[in-house]
């Protein structure tokens, strides 16, 4: 893999997920990233990754033979269109059902949806309601 360019965000640095069926889970991700304007970043034998995601089979040199238990992982959105976007593309992909789109008590404006992934990991998409940001992410530049 020849990364010339990277985004980060602000906490996590990468987040990896040894997954059972690999073409499955990639079907998955590639729809729900898409809906959420996020490119996929490559693909290899074995893995595929976006951003601060990496997903692998089991027999990854990373993976030591052992599958990733279950996850919550939430994905950020710029308004509540991308947060249902996110909720159909996962369903019509793969996912199931685990919280349809709405407000939750986490805070005022908080709106989300959550989907479970082949795999059983809990993926959220959340839109945090208005607010101003100084950046998209930051550039990494090799």
């Amino acid at each position: 893999m020849e990364t010339q360019e990277i985004h980060r965000g602000r906490l996590i640095d990468h987040l990896q997920l040894i997954v059972r069926d690999l073409p499955a889970s990639q079907a998955f991700y590639t729809a729900v990233l898409e809906a959420l304007d996020v490119p996929m970043g490559g693909t290899g034998q074995g893995y595929f990754w976006a951003d601060e995601l990496f997903v692998s089979t089991a027999d990854s040199e990373a993976a030591r033979g052992e599958l990733t238990g279950r996850h919550h992982l939430a994905f950020q959105a710029r308004d509540r269109a991308m947060v249902e976007a996110f909720h159909r593309a996962a369903l019509a992909n793969g996912g199931s059902d685990n919280g349809a789109p709405g407000e939750r008590p986490y805070h005022p404006g908080y709106y989300a949806a959550f989907v479970l992934d082949p795999d059983g990991n809990n993926i959220e998409a959340v839109y945090h309601g208005e607010a101003e940001r100084s950046a998209a992410s930051v550039k990494v530049t090799f």
